[in-house]
């Protein structure tokens, strides 16, 4: 009987898992195949913000003032509509430290360029070069908005007004095609979601997940 009981008590315990919205039972699988995913979400990262938190720390090169970093480049990351691929098992070569280093003028630096490819790169389908190319244009065919450049001083704003300016400067994108994220109580990142031929297409409901601070920081460009 109590055997019964605890199987009845495991068996409502796993549904009540797999059906909860806090929990994607496809998240993040590794070892899938490259070129298999539904789109691509392009993340931009507010540079003073990754500084702040980590880049000052390491002491790293776009946190230089001279650096002059306002919206980088995270990543191009290929997703399925629930969940998303990393750490493919690509046929292709590794990128050669002359095509990482040639991305860090988007991308911030060679390493995180080589990081990307390793965790996501590697599930496009695509050659290194190719890939890199691909995040380049993605990243060439987003406006990014003048009006955050133009900050001196550091402010405080709803999240929601980041996403606004970006659909102004972008009138292709809708609002299910885009969120901000933060951390740390800052702004930290707009997401962008794109077609396999880079068009602006719907997010997934793993990636729509907006931000809801009405107060987040947001630093100027040093």
């Amino acid at each position: 009987m109590k055997a019964e009981i605890m199987r009845t008590l495991l068996i409502w315990l796993f549904s009540a898992i797999l059906a909860s919205p806090l929990v994607s039972p496809l998240a993040a699988a590794e070892g899938d195949r490259p070129g298999q995913f539904d789109y691509y979400v392009l993340a931009l990262s507010w540079s003073p913000t990754w500084c702040a938190l980590e880049g000052d720390a390491r002491d790293a090169e776009q946190c230089d003032a001279r650096a002059d970093t306002g919206w980088v480049m995270h990543g191009l990351w290929p997703q399925y509509h629930r969940g998303w691929p990393s750490h493919c098992q690509s046929a292709e070569r590794p990128p050669s430290r002359r095509v990482t280093r040639e991305m860090a003028d988007i991308m911030g630096s060679a390493g995180l360029a080589w990081y990307q490819w390793k965790k996501h790169g590697s599930c496009a389908g695509l050659s290194a070069p190719a890939y890199f190319a691909t995040a380049r244009t993605a990243y060439e065919s987003i406006t990014r908005p003048d009006v955050f450049r133009k900050l001196k001083d550091p402010v405080r704003l709803p999240a929601h007004v980041v996403e606004e300016a970006f659909l102004k400067a972008n009138p292709g994108l809708e609002r299910d095609m885009i969120t901000i994220t933060c951390r740390a109580g800052r702004i930290q990142e707009a997401r962008v979601c794109l077609s396999k031929s880079l068009e602006p297409v719907p997010c997934g409901r793993d990636v729509i997940r907006d931000c809801t601070l009405k107060d987040a920081l947001f630093d100027p460009i040093r």
